[in-house]
């Protein structure tokens, strides 16, 4: 079956149409989502405790959420846009961005209600996911009556580019070929005539690729330094981890802040980590397989000194070892990896790659180490390996 032709403009009708109307929250302001929301994110600011509690402005779209059963009061509208860009072949979607815009506080107690609609659809785009249209939409947000916040919500609904079947043509061109353009190949990708692998002295070296000049490896993408998080990556320049201590109320904190959270204190001292702790959560990155994010064929993770140990220095044994570090990806393969929420023994929490053990070997609660990986001659960063013992 063919796909159905779409006009703009009849995507363009679309704009301005509701999908919600005075919809009510399923549940009001209530202390224990404001609770059970801080405890997840870690946010121990008292303004969201005690019996003059607000909710944190953040938690805005939470009390709009229909969880697993839904709301019942939704209009058609949204529904019958998407179905038509299914039909026309657009039938992927991904979240691109959310704006947020708070008036007044949330109290417990505040009864929410909401209306939301269509506010735009963008012209057809290209992006590296596909081609698609940008939907957002638009959630007035009232509390008892009076406006309390907007929610706007942009999607990408796409086709996908069409990228393993570009490849499949270009794989079968190549091997498409008379048994007279098959010996001129070079030896390395000729087909086996056997089914069975040779052995090593018997297999033909790979002709060495030249380098191309205007290739330069992958790098990642520098952090942005400023005045507020010089110190930490000063720190991990000389393969330190340093976290930030409040000297008002002696609360800890990371990543770095310019103020304190729990007292507003704008003074503050540095304590550095032991470099012990232990997946708290993680995700394993599959795609993009962007060379970059993974180890360079250079890349070695120095473990971190031991307390009152010598630091190598520059050039010393061990300061920068030139084979890559045995359980690295290959530098520019898909090979999937873990990052993890690492809890550190001080009781603050980081990102950062967890190594040492296949991606499917992480667990929660696995004990890791901190050690520091050189990613390019200008850049080293953080990392965790997995305890010896640990993997489970």
């Amino acid at each position: 079956m063919s796909a159905v032709r779409l006009t703009y403009e009849q995507l363009k009708a679309y704009e301005g149409r509701s999908t919600s109307a005075a919809a009510v929250g399923k549940d009001p302001v209530n202390e224990p989502m404001i609770r059970h929301w801080c405890e997840a994110v870690g946010d121990t600011n008292p303004a969201y405790q005690g019996p003059d509690a607000i909710a944190p402005p953040t938690m805005l779209q939470a009390w709009t959420m229909g969880g697993l059963s839904g709301h019942t009061d939704r209009s058609g509208a949204y529904d019958e846009l998407s179905g038509l860009l299914d039909s026309a072949g657009y039938t992927s979607i991904v979240a691109t961005d959310c704006e947020q815009e708070y008036l007044r506080p949330l109290w417990p107690g505040d009864r929410i209600t909401f209306d939301a609609v269509i506010e735009s659809v963008s012209e057809r785009k290209t992006t590296k996911l596909g081609t698609g249209y940008f939907i957002t939409t638009r959630m007035d947000i009232h509390a008892d009556g009076e406006r309390a916040g907007t929610h706007r919500f942009r999607v990408l609904k796409y086709a996908p580019a069409v990228r393993t079947r570009d490849a499949a043509a270009r794989t079968h061109e190549a091997t498409a070929r008379t048994p007279e353009e098959t010996a001129e190949r070079p030896q390395a990708y000729r087909q086996p005539q056997v089914p069975q692998r040779p052995s090593a002295s018997q297999r033909p070296s790979a002709p060495q690729q030249p380098q191309a000049p205007d290739q330069p490896r992958a790098r990642r993408p520098r952090p942005v330094i400023n005045r507020d998080n010089a110190g930490f990556w000063e720190g991990v320049r000389g393969h330190r981890l340093l976290i930030q201590r409040c000297t008002g109320c002696r609360t800890l904190r990371f990543p770095w802040l310019p103020g304190c959270n729990a007292c507003g204190s704008a003074e503050w001292e540095t304590v550095e980590a032991s470099g012990a702790g232990t997946v708290f959560s993680y995700v394993v990155m599959h795609h993009p397989p962007f060379p970059a994010f993974t180890a360079s064929e250079h890349g070695t993770a120095a473990p971190r000194p031991q307390a009152n140990a010598p630091r190598p220095h520059a050039g010393a044994p061990g300061s920068a070892p030139d084979a890559p570090a045995p359980d690295a990806p290959a530098p520019d393969g898909p090979t999937p990896y873990a990052v993890g929420l690492i809890e550190l023994a001080e009781g603050v929490r980081i990102v950062s790659n967890v190594i040492g053990v296949p991606y499917d070997k992480v667990r929660i609660g696995m004990p890791v180490r901190l050690e520091f990986l050189r990613v390019d001659e200008e850049l080293e960063l953080p990392v965790f390996r997995a305890a010896e013992g640990g993997e489970g």
